[in-house]
């Protein structure tokens, strides 16, 4: 994780020199607010990255002399029945064709998103895969 915050750090002040330069050499304030706001994000992401690095155990990216399979093991947990994605992905696709279309499309696409959004929280509280 340290290798991370010093990248993000190190993109943070080249996106910095960026926005200036484009600042002082374009006069375009919308170009130049967005470098600034990534500017912003890139810190926030390194300090984070920083942050938690000095509290967590070293991984193998952090030493020089591990191999690929040091790092080996389990990722996470994975649902792999889930349909609530689908129904979340519906919803927000109809949700940004509301934006272009008609904000009436909303009343068709809230409650697909209340029920991918809740179903996907409570799916492991009920049903078969209650004890999981």
């Amino acid at each position: 994780m340290k290798i991370q915050g010093k990248m993000f750090l190190w993109l943070s002040f080249f996106i910095l020199a960026v926005a200036i330069l484009y600042g002082v050499w374009s006069k375009d304030p919308a170009g130049t607010t967005a470098l600034f706001l990534a500017f912003g994000l890139s810190i926030m992401i390194g300090f984070y990255l920083a942050f938690t690095a000095r509290r967590v155990d070293a991984m193998a990216q952090d030493n020089k002399e591990a191999d690929v399979a040091d790092e080996a093991g389990e990722v996470g947990f994975f649902s792999p029945h889930s349909w609530q994605p689908l129904s979340l992905a519906v919803g927000g696709a109809l949700a940004f064709l509301a934006v272009a279309m008609g904000w009436w499309l909303l009343y068709f696409s809230a409650p697909l998103i209340l029920v991918g959004l809740f179903g996907w929280v409570f799916e492991y509280y009920r049903g078969e895969s209650q004890n999981q």
